[in-house]
């Protein structure tokens, strides 16, 4: 059995000493109190809805909120927590009751909870840890009204200087959504991020950008749910599941596809190594290219244009402007970012390495890589279909719109 907290008391609070890095004390039944590098020490709930882990609460600062006031609070969410219902609400009601909020860290908590509380995991995270580590220590108890374009310049800068431009600019975006949000409160007048030009902070880049579970599920259950044409939002769910580049399935044609065999062979010349590549096709593909057959009024290509009499494939751009078009709310993504996921998800579940890579069609250095396009079949076809169904996974979870049977279609 886990270790029984022991129960904090305003002593050991008190000298409790900020570290190099921020650290959490628990109190028990949920509670623990937060040490921030610069000293605060703020209050958090965490607890679970209907056995998932949600991200932990703010409760307040300590002394403000003291701790038997924090006990009473957590025992008060714990019992509606118990009943099934998220405590968000209650917790954002009492803390604006509780105090004014007119600094900015008790409005950026404030906000925190009404519009980024129901976002993706990773951007919860992102998002929390640039209000704690970067925002709140320089200008927290500032009033919201006084903050200035110099002050954000400040923090961008700071951060900057430890090689992180990209932080640098998602602090800023951080800064810039908040005001947006106080402007129409009426809690402020002016935006002071909006002053700041994004690309002279930092130029937003993808090359490492790998989309969490939560974010992929959220990234197809609203692809889904816009009013993109169906080819469109089964061609983006079908990059995701099989891994090939945006060009190789724009231009697909379905002399390419062998239902039967459950194989898409795609020709050297469309290939970016000059090799042909063979896509062991999931059960799920299998059923998507089944409904495009069905949907195309193409000979040739899957995916035609809807437009003029002859027969060519959709544009290049296509999926990116529907994509653009579509508010989905992940941050610094490009529809390539797709291929990095799925690498990056199932080297973690622990699958052969050289197997991924040649389902990428990579080239595979040294003597392995000599082996012809049938080498790892068998673990490419078990990957193929383990990274399906995983994606189906993270789209039922809260899923609320019509997707489709792909996952239950005869294998």
């Amino acid at each position: 059995m886990p270790k029984a907290a022991t129960p904090l008391s305003d002593t050991k609070i008190k000298s409790l000493q900020p570290k190099g890095s921020r650290y959490t004390v628990s109190d028990g039944a949920g509670l623990s109190l937060e040490v921030m590098t610069s000293g605060s020490k703020i209050w958090r709930y965490r607890y679970s809805l209907h056995g998932k882990q949600q991200p932990p609460l703010s409760l307040g600062e300590y002394p403000a909120v003291g701790l038997k006031d924090a006990r009473k609070l957590a025992a008060k969410y714990a019992e509606i927590v118990a009943k099934g219902v998220s405590p968000v609400a209650d917790i954002q009601k009492d803390r604006g009751s509780a105090k004014a909020l007119n600094t900015l860290r008790t409005f950026g908590d404030y906000w925190f909870l009404s519009e980024i509380q129901d976002k993706s995991l990773a951007y919860r995270t992102q998002t929390r840890r640039a209000l704690d580590k970067d925002i709140y220590p320089a200008i927290g108890n500032k009033a919201l009204t006084e903050v200035n374009a110099g002050d954000v310049l400040t923090i961008c800068d700071k951060i900057k200087s430890r090689g992180s431009p990209q932080s640098a600019l998602f602090a800023r975006n951080t800064l810039k959504r908040m005001f947006s949000f106080a402007i129409s409160r009426q809690a402020t007048l002016t935006n002071p991020a909006q002053q700041l030009i994004a690309r002279y902070i930092a130029t937003p880049q993808s090359r490492t950008r790998v989309l969490s579970p939560d974010e992929l599920g959220t990234m197809l259950r609203k692809i889904y749910a816009s009013d993109m044409a169906r080819p469109s939002k089964l061609a983006l769910h079908l990059l995701v599941i099989t891994m090939v580049r945006k060009s190789e399935m724009i231009e697909a044609e379905w002399s390419e596809i062998d239902f039967d065999a459950g194989i898409w062979r795609i020709p050297a010349e469309r290939m970016k190594k000059d090799k042909e590549h063979w896509v062991y096709l999931p059960r799920q593909a299998i059923s998507m290219f089944a409904e495009l057959k069905e949907l195309s009024h193409s000979q040739r290509f899957v995916f035609p244009m809807r437009r003029g009499n002859e027969d060519k494939p959709i544009h290049k751009s296509t999926l990116n402007v529907a994509v653009r078009a579509m508010d989905a709310g992940i941050q610094h993504f490009v529809i390539h970012d797709f291929r990095r996921t799925a690498s990056t998800h199932l080297h973690e579940m622990g699958q052969s390495s050289d197997a991924i890579e040649k389902a990428l069609a990579h080239s595979i250095k040294g003597i392995k890589g000599v082996y012809n396009r049938a080498e790892y079949a068998d673990e490419r076809k078990k990957i193929m279909q383990l990274w399906a169904d995983f994606v189906d996974a993270q789209i039922e979870e809260g899923r609320k719109v019509v997707i489709g049977n792909f996952g239950k279609t005869a294998a």
